[in-house]
Order: structure tokens, then sequence, then C-alpha cells
């Protein structure tokens, strides 16, 4: 496996910044739009739904490496000779809504069976946050024995802030931060810390152990690509803003 040296250098200062379009997002219109705001904003990849169509064009629209997203391990193929440069199982986040769940052995069996298929691109994989804190740094430790280059956690639609402002944003944040703060004790990879991070937590998630962050509906949801161009460019320069600490295994 050869991870992008763009990559490899943002992850270990602490600065990568992979920008989400959506799993479940087909839409090219919208996801030309995530994808030029993450290049112009300054992102260091882009994260999009596994399908060699979206990946042709965001080719053509950016010069960012691609990662491609999904949970049926075959839909990477096609996906990565169409040219995406790395691949993400997760992250789940859309289908909890759906009344569907990712338990440690479908993750890990899901693991094994895209190796299998591209045993060379780089793998990231998600740590399902419905798991206890202590299954997930388990499981992260497996799935780094069967081959995860990058390991991904999540928690945005667990936590129901009670707050409003800046404290609401901080609270919808803990699960992920927690996870990163505990997995990246534990493996020797890459951690990047996705699902509720904003401007105000992406600081917070690499002081907690993380080498970057993963942000969708922060840039996603907004119509505007001014708008959205500035979300990018505020998570670049919170990234910043933090050293990342040394840890120790």
């Amino acid at each position: 496996m050869t991870m992008f040296a763009q990559l490899q250098s943002a992850f270990a200062q602490g600065t990568a910044l992979k920008v989400i379009s959506g799993l479940t997002n087909f839409d090219a219109a919208k996801v030309a739009s995530v994808v030029k705001a993450a290049d112009r904003g300054g992102a260091t990849f882009v994260d999009i739904a596994a399908d060699p169509g979206l990946v042709r064009m965001c080719r053509e629209l950016a010069n960012l490496p691609i990662c491609v997203s999904a949970v049926e391990p075959e839909q990477f193929v096609a996906a990565v000779q169409a040219g995406a440069d790395l691949i993400e199982i997760g992250n789940y986040d859309t289908f909890y809504a759906q009344g569907r769940r990712f338990e440690a052995a479908e993750v890990l069996q899901l693991t094994q069976q895209t190796r299998s298929l591209l045993p060379q691109i780089t793998l990231s994989v998600t740590v399902p946050h419905i798991l206890p804190l202590d299954q997930q740094v388990q499981l992260a430790e497996q799935l780094v024995k069967l081959g995860a280059d990058i390991i991904q956690t999540e928690g945005g639609t667990s936590s129901n802030p009670n707050h409003a402002g800046t404290l609401g944003i901080i609270e919808k944040a803990a699960p992920t931060l927690a996870a990163a703060y505990e997995i990246s004790r534990a493996v020797s990879v890459p951690v990047l810390c996705a699902s509720g991070i904003s401007s105000v937590t992406a600081p917070m998630a690499i002081a907690s152990g993380a080498a970057g962050v993963g942000v969708g509906s922060a840039i996603n949801r907004l119509n505007d690509e001014v708008a959205m161009v500035a979300a990018v460019r505020s998570i670049v320069e919170s990234l910043a803003t933090v050293q990342r600490p040394v840890t120790r295994r």
C-alpha cells in the first residue's frame, strides 16, 4: 500500500481534512459543488459515493485525492478502476436512521472481503459508534491487523445536544472525540475523526489524538458554493491552530 505523500504529510502534521459529500449522495451537481468547494477551500482530500461516473467527474473538477465510500465491497472495484485513490468502508450514519446496524463481526467481514478484492489500495474503515467504547478500540485493533490503513470514528447521530450554539456543537461531537482519543492510543495507523465535526471541534479532534477530521454536513448542507468554500477554509484554519500531541503506545 502506498498512501499519497500529501495525505501522509497531512496526517503526520494533524492537518488532514476530508470533505464528505455523502455515501448515498449520487446527485452529480451536488457532489460537484462539494468537491469544488473542498478544492478551493484547501481540503486535503474528498470522500464521495463509490460510483465510477462521480469519480471521473471529480477527477476533472479538482486535483485532490479521491476517496470513495461504500458498505458493499464489490462497489469499490469499478470506482477504483475509474480512478479512485483510496476507499472507505462506512460512514454508517445514513443507515442508522433506516434501522440498519453495523456490528463488529460484519465490519470485520466487509474488511476481509474488500482486502481480498483490492489488496493494495489505501483502505479506511469506520468503527461503528453503536459499540461500547472498549469494543470500538478492540475492533480498531483487529481492523488494522486485517489491513486497514486508516481508522475513522463516528458518533454524531448518537448524540443529542442539550444546548444551542457552541456548547451544543461540542456536545454533538463528544462521542466521536471520545472514540478518537481511545482508538488513537491503541493503533499505529492514522485516526480520522468524523461525524458531527465542525470548525469548533476540529482542533479538539486533533488534540484528542486524531490525525485529521472528516466533515460532511457542516459543508454539504450549505446551498451556496461561496459559503461552502468559506466553511472549508474555516476548518482548515482551525486545524492550523493546534499542535498534534505525541502519543506513546
